[in-house]
């Protein structure tokens, strides 16, 4: 803990205007960003007593050891800047809100020539309208099912949609009339992209002017006696009424809005909003944050506007955003949510009326959303906490691991040697934190060693960050310089320090290896021989199950039933799995390799035009150079080149049926993997593959 008088600027050196702070760490991580209209009164109030602080707050100043800021000349600029520093450092003690769910929303891929209709998820994509997000895939379906009637737009997969240009035949829609068929060619890419904007305009909220204009046609067919063209524009009207009540109209004067609600108690929050388009929700989300900052509503509401429209622009942006808080800087938020719509939004509290009914709503849905989420990671929290509690009680250390670190080695008889580290926190899979090593110091299969090398090479690069930050002291900091040295070669340089939280700067208090006792001695003498001294380690044997101790003759045995194992067996498979998809990946792409890909300066189209031109490489193999020199793009040199390359690759044996005997003529032979009696994967320990 640091005293944060000691990293206090000058009264002097802080100005009075407005601007964005960064608290960093002892290791110069950033671990809080936050933004003020002066910067000096906002900075003095973090440095009074202690005692007096937040207790959030008081945790912050004493995690940090230094502070910085930069100056801006407006608010705006301010809110723009502290959204892309939280965004770049991710602080540990800002709010972070996170999805309880990845919504589907309904896309329409406006920057293809033949826009397509379909259901996606994840992060946006330039040039896609966007309607939703829904509570359902499905909801999405029923939707566009009614509305392909009317608007039959293109749904299909690039593949189908190929396949169907090339045998000149439509799919099952385009013969039902839910497709317009493109793809044969019934209708050119511009009516088609016409068709595809209507379908945007009606699920945008123009509904009455589409209808009006549909039941006016309906009406001009019917009083010229085209009674079967009448009577399907009446099917038309009634599947687009259909949808549309499906969503109910919520808002009368057809208003475009999004409703922000927020549930919280004195340790989380819960966010609810509602898209309304056209008086009618189009979408609802929900997010989860834990309050590790001291904020209020009106604070939690400006966070959630960043994260819900710091990377919108246009329609995206409502005309209206209703919230239960005025944030504090509503002025200059209002001014950075007009500059991404392009025209002017209403942020404020709904006072009376229909907005003031479904705010409340909307706020009911939030508190069930934080009883639901406080109700399901109680569980979480009580098993992973026992979890924890148990793996200490029985390995004897002086606290429960918070950080556990497992490595795995991974071959195929000793080729494609790799190794993987996993890490948990707080008995939950960080994936961003996940490493991939290759075997460098030696070839062929030694798991010890292996294991040796993989621990020393990522606990040197710990010592590298604690020798860059000063932390070690100085006899230590020559064996770690020593160290640094020794592994220049593999590890390359660090990077230089931007706040950022580094690949290795993070130490664990438990390194867990998958393996037994000599998987164990070679991780523990990794760590001596760098001076490490406060990870514990140790192993788990897949065998059975046996938690093996550095220095012991027999393994610490926990009951079936134990919590602390069950986390330990998902820690090892974990490692497992990250390390056999690296290996199967790494040999993959040896395996495809051929000895054309020896061939300098011959790329991928001049590769597959010497194959097309001869039928196989076999019968390349057997060309001469100027048949070779026939093929269009290949030259002499390169023919030349081609042949030596060629005739240095060692062709593939035969294949074999083995019912038969019958050798079986392979015109492009390849590597086989895993024939009968051929190489298999292999393990040092019972289903493990090393």
């Amino acid at each position: 803990m640091a005293d944060p008088s000691s990293y206090r600027p000058k009264p002097g050196q802080i100005p009075d205007s407005p601007g964005v702070y960064k608290f960093r760490d002892e290791h110069r991580r950033v671990i809080y960003v936050g933004k003020a209209k002066s910067l000096r009164q906002r900075l003095a109030s973090y440095f009074q007593d202690v005692a007096g602080l937040h207790p959030r707050t008081a945790t912050m100043v004493t995690t940090a050891a230094s502070v910085e800021w930069t100056v801006v000349s407006t608010e705006v600029e301010a809110l723009q800047l502290e959204y892309s520093w939280i965004k770049e450092f991710d602080p540990r003690f800002n709010v972070k809100y996170r999805d309880d769910k990845s919504y589907p929303s309904l896309a329409v891929t406006m920057n293809e020539e033949y826009p397509r209709v379909q259901v996606m998820r994840g992060p946006k994509k330039k040039g896609v309208r966007y309607f939703g997000p829904y509570g359902h895939a499905w909801a999405i379906r029923e939707t566009v099912d009614l509305m392909l009637r009317v608007f039959p737009v293109r749904t299909c997969s690039a593949g189908v949609f190929k396949r169907s240009a090339q045998i000149g035949r439509p799919c099952l829609l385009g013969y039902i009339g839910k497709c317009s068929a493109p793809c044969v060619g019934r209708v050119t890419p511009e009516e088609h992209r016409e068709l595809a904007e209507d379908f945007c305009d009606f699920m945008a909220g123009r509904t009455g002017t589409y209808l009006s204009r549909l039941e006016k046609q309906m009406h001009d067919a019917a009083e010229e006696m085209e009674y079967e063209k009448a009577a399907r524009l009446r099917d038309d009207i009634g599947a687009l009424r259909r949808a549309m009540e499906k969503n109910a109209v919520v808002l009368a004067d057809a208003t475009d809005a999004d409703l922000i609600a927020v549930a919280e108690d004195e340790l989380e929050a819960a966010v609810q909003i509602f898209h309304v388009r056209g008086g009618r929700v189009r979408g609802q989300r929900g997010w989860v944050t834990d309050k590790v900052e001291a904020v209020d509503t009106a604070g939690l509401v400006e966070h959630a506007l960043q994260q819900l429209y710091g990377e919108e622009s246009g329609e995206s942006v409502p005309k209206e955003v209703l919230v239960p808080a005025l944030p504090e800087d509503t002025p200059a938020l209002g001014e950075w949510l007009a500059a991404r719509r392009g025209s002017q939004v209403s942020l404020r509290i709904p006072q009376r009326g229909d907005k003031k009914a479904l705010m409340e709503t909307v706020h009911r849905n939030a508190q069930q959303s934080l009883a639901l989420h406080k109700t399901k990671r109680a569980s979480d929290l009580t098993t992973r906490s026992r979890a924890l509690e148990e793996i200490a009680e029985a390995l004897e250390l002086d606290s429960a691991p918070l950080r556990i670190e497992c490595f795995d080695i991974s071959h195929l008889q000793g080729d494609d040697v790799v190794a993987s580290m996993v890490v948990f926190e707080d008995g939950l899979a960080r994936k961003s934190e996940y490493r991939r090593f290759q075997i460098k110091s030696f070839e062929g299969q030694d798991d010890v060693r292996s294991m040796h090398e993989v621990v020393s090479r990522r606990f040197r690069r710990y010592l590298q960050e604690k020798v860059k930050t000063g932390e070690w002291s100085p006899e230590d900091a020559e064996a770690a310089e020593a160290a640094q040295a020794a592994g220049a070669a593999d590890d390359g340089d660090t990077p230089e320090d931007d706040g950022r939280a580094k690949r290795f700067a993070y130490p664990p208090q438990l390194v867990v290896v998958d393996g037994g006792q000599p998987q164990v001695a070679a991780a523990k003498r990794a760590l001596e021989e760098l001076g490490v001294d406060d990870v514990a380690v140790c192993g788990l044997a897949k065998r059975l199950e046996e938690v093996w101790l550095p220095g012991e003759d027999d393994p610490v045995v926990l009951p079936r039933t134990s919590e602390g194992l069950y986390l330990l067996q998902r820690v090892r498979d974990e490692a497992h799995r990250f390390a056999i998809q690296y290996q199967r990946n790494k040999r993959g792409k040896r395996l495809k390799s051929g000895p054309l890909d020896e061939v300098p300066g011959l790329g991928e189209s001049r590769k597959q035009a010497l194959v097309k031109h001869f039928g196989s490489v076999k019968k390349l193999r057997q060309a001469t150079i100027d048949q070779i020199c026939e093929v269009p793009g290949i030259g002499r040199k390169t023919a030349e080149t081609v042949a030596a390359a060629l005739a240095r690759a060692v062709p593939a044996g035969p294949a074999v049926n083995t019912a038969t005997g019958e050798i079986i003529e392979d015109e492009t032979p390849a590597p086989r993997v895993g024939a009968p009696g051929g190489s298999r994967e292999t393990s040092s320990e019972r289903g493990t593959e090393q």
